[in-house]
């Protein structure tokens, strides 16, 4: 039997582990799994991706770019004449506004450092690129740093908890970090 010219097998494996994680999270991530969700033999999945270590780093990967257009498209757009807590704000606003589902994949993801050692570095590469990123923007580094985690946290804390969004409370509180 002729092996079947698949050139696209891979990105269908890796899309397919993001959708299994999406739904199940990162509990239901599994070789099996994903290969029934990618409709490809489950030694497809073996061969590109050995470990689920590896195919969580592949799919954290791509989760990253969207995350790092989207924090980039951001970074172009703080009006330098507006305080920076406003500009937080914004963001943090239009990010909860978004996409729920998107925002808890990519947090699912991403949190899945705190258990994969081999998902921490690419997990700090999207972070340390945010805050490469804004701190070229603002000129500081560490108040760079600073607003990653501070949106970071403001982000999960609200898609935690579902309380509604106050802008005015976190333009106050952000005012007081930030100065």
């Amino acid at each position: 039997m002729a092996r079947r010219y698949d050139p696209d097998r891979r990105q269908r494996i890796i899309d397919a582990a993001i959708a299994v994680v999406g739904e199940c999270g990162i509990a239901g991530l599994s070789h099996r799994a994903v290969a029934a969700a990618a409709d490809v033999p489950l030694g497809s999945t073996t061969y590109h991706f050995a470990t689920l270590d590896e195919l969580l780093v592949a799919a954290l990967r791509q989760s990253n770019v969207v995350c790092l257009a989207d924090f980039a498209r951001w970074v172009d757009n703080i009006d330098p004449a507006a305080p920076l807590a406003e500009e937080v704000a914004r963001l943090v606003e239009d990010t909860l506004s978004g996409d729920r589902r998107r925002m808890e994949l990519e947090y699912e993801l991403y949190l899945a450092a705190l258990r994969h050692e081999a998902v921490r570095p690419i997990a700090a590469e999207c972070l340390d690129e945010m805050v490469r990123l804004l701190g070229a923007r603002i000129g500081d580094l560490r108040t760079a740093r600073t607003v990653v985690a501070l949106t970071d946290g403001l982000v999960l804390q609200h898609l935690l908890t579902g309380q509604p969004f106050d802008p005015e409370a976190v333009r106050a509180g952000l005012a007081g970090v930030l100065g």
